[in-house]
C-alpha cells in the first residue's frame, strides 16, 4: 500500500495534471460552474482524484447552486480532515483528504440548506473522481 504522505511535490507533479496539482496540492480553487461534477445527479461514489480514498456518496450529495458539487456529509468522518484556514482575509474551513492531505474544498455551516446536516462540504470537482454505480443496499 502506497503511503501518499511520503509522496514528493515533484511526484505529485508527475501523477497530476497541472490544474489538478494547483488544487490538490496548492489548495488552490477552480472556477464556479465548469467543474466536471457541479451538476451531476448520476449515482456513485466520489473518491480522492489524487490518492483514490473513497470520501462521498450521491446520497449525499444536493444542489447548492454555489457553482461547485456539495455534500451535506463524508462518507465517514475518518476519511477527511477538518483544519481552521484563514487565508483570504476571512476564517473558513478547509476539508482534505485524510489519506494523502490533499486540498478538497471547504465546509460550511448553518447556512440554512434543508439537509440532515445543515453542513454544505464544497468542494473542487477537479479533486474528485466518480465511480458510477448503484447504491441501494450499501
Amino acid at each position: 500500500m502506497t503511503d501518499f504522505k511520503l509522496i514528493t511535490d515533484s511526484q505529485w507533479r508527475e501523477r497530476l495534471s497541472a490544474a489538478e496539482y494547483h488544487v490538490l496540492r496548492e489548495a488552490g480553487t477552480e472556477p464556479p460552474h465548469v467543474g466536471e461534477y457541479t451538476n451531476t445527479t448520476s449515482d456513485g461514489v466520489y473518491s480522492c482524484r489524487a490518492c483514490g480514498t473513497e470520501l462521498f456518496r450521491s446520497t449525499e450529495k444536493f444542489e447548492s447552486h454555489c457553482g461547485w458539487p456539495s455534500f451535506f456529509s463524508p462518507l465517514a468522518g475518518d476519511k477527511i480532515i477538518e483544519r481552521e484556514d484563514r487565508s483570504l482575509g476571512m476564517v473558513r474551513t478547509e476539508v482534505l483528504c485524510a489519506t494523502c492531505e490533499s486540498h478538497l474544498g471547504h465546509v460550511f455551516a448553518g447556512e440554512g440548506y434543508d439537509t440532515p446536516t445543515d453542513l454544505r462540504y464544497c468542494i473542487n470537482s477537479i479533486s474528485l473522481t466518480l465511480e458510477e454505480r448503484p447504491l441501494d443496499g450499501e
